[in-house]
């Protein structure tokens, strides 16, 4: 016997829609709406990131070969003109709190499931750009010639969870917005690391004072006096490990603490590495390895361009491209969400794969968790032919 719900329905039972809810009457989103709700057009486009549709039609079309499923599924239609209104003006400040509701909603679950690599909570703060037409998209400033977004970003590294999101136009500066973005979630004793794009004397300064230990890579142009010596005792790789100071008066007027300076040979890569920290209590090899992590944001940037759509946009208009980005978003923690919570041992994108080829197939989601990308066929060939399963 089949399934009475679709994988798609099961997918969007993991969300706090009552929060859904909520959002939707403080922003009065669907005030004078008749058809295409908040939430008819959030599961469309939920559904176009799950199945890699590229524009209105293809959401149109290909929702509408499953009308038999809108009931369930909440959806009151499917036209491509009313999901082009609603993506230029419905605020997308709705699905944006959305996607923190479900993180803190994924929070609690994976909480308990992470075996730390280090004592206190690890945090990696980069940006990413994404380039756009600066024809098509003349409010995301760049350049004279390109246009862009940046992603600023805040990432769990025990978890692989983006804690905050922020974008602005691709022309922003990084630290600048780095200071605007609230830190509020990093708690005391937490670690920031990031790369030498963010040296700002006063905002170190700030962080230093909240308790929070920073781990960033020296620059030629700074100049930085050793006033002794860390550590005598160096682990393997660790070329040195000294106390240091700034040595010009505008970054002491701005940073006046003495700073930590582990000099690290990467035998992998042939290269030395130089590291700034304000943390005195871990040992120069772990401030190595906490620099090493930043390459987990990398990682993320890179998986999100590839597996959701965030680089072709279905609008033009700033409100479109956030709103579905932040759908983008929701679709990645709903992910990470039922990996963490159906313990899924195979990969994120052979999960991803797999629901965008049976999200709407009528079987049980853990039954679907049971397949891999190899066997998932055979369900394919039971739902296009039901008789099979007879046999």
């Amino acid at each position: 016997m089949y399934y009475s719900s679709t994988i798609f329905g099961q997918l969007l039972n993991f969300l706090p829609k009552n929060k859904f809810n909520q959002f939707v009457g403080q922003h009065k989103a669907d005030r004078y709406v008749k058809k295409m709700t908040s939430w008819s057009q959030f599961v469309l486009l939920l559904y176009a990131q799950s199945t890699g549709k590229d524009s209105l039609r293809e959401i149109e079309t290909g929702f509408s070969a499953h009308e038999g499923s809108w009931h369930h599924l909440g959806i009151r239609s499917a036209a491509r003109s009313s999901i082009s209104y609603a993506n230029n003006n419905r605020s997308y400040e709705v699905f944006e709190k959305l996607f923190y509701a479900l993180l803190k909603q994924c929070q609690e679950v994976v909480s308990g499931n992470i075996q730390f690599k280090f004592e206190n909570p690890l945090y990696i703060l980069d940006s990413s750009t994404i380039s756009l037409c600066l024809n098509l998209f003349n409010w995301a400033t760049y350049s004279k010639t390109k246009g862009a977004i940046k992603l600023h970003t805040i990432l769990d590294s025990t978890t692989m969870l983006p804690v905050v999101i922020d974008f602005t136009e691709g022309s922003t500066n990084d630290v600048a917005q780095a200071k605007r973005i609230n830190t509020s979630m990093i708690e005391k004793g937490s670690i920031l690391v990031f790369d030498r794009g963010y040296i700002d004397y006063k905002w170190w300064n700030e962080l230093d004072k909240k308790g929070v230990t920073f781990v960033s890579r020296t620059k030629t142009n700074q100049h930085i006096f050793v006033i002794g010596q860390h550590k005598k005792d160096l682990a393997k790789g660790i070329i040195a490990d000294d106390k240091v100071m700034f040595g010009s008066y505008a970054a002491i007027d701005k940073y006046a603490k003495d700073l930590r300076k582990v000099r690290y040979w990467d035998e992998e890569k042939q290269k030395e590495y130089e590291y700034l920290t304000n943390n005195f209590d871990l040992s120069a090899k772990q401030i190595a390895d906490i620099y090493k992590n930043r390459w987990q944001i990398e990682l993320f940037f890179k998986w999100i361009k590839q597996n959701l759509k965030i680089k072709t946009f279905l609008g033009t208009s700033k409100n479109a491209i956030m709103t579905q980005i932040w759908i983008a978003m929701i679709y990645y923690l709903l992910l990470s969400y039922i990996k963490f919570q159906t313990k899924f041992s195979k990969s994120l994108l052979e999960l991803t794969r797999m629901i965008r080829e049976v999200l709407m197939f009528r079987r049980s989601l853990i039954d679907l968790l049971s397949l891999d990308t190899k066997t998932i066929c055979k369900l394919q060939s039971q739902e296009l032919n039901p008789q099979l399963s007879f046999w």
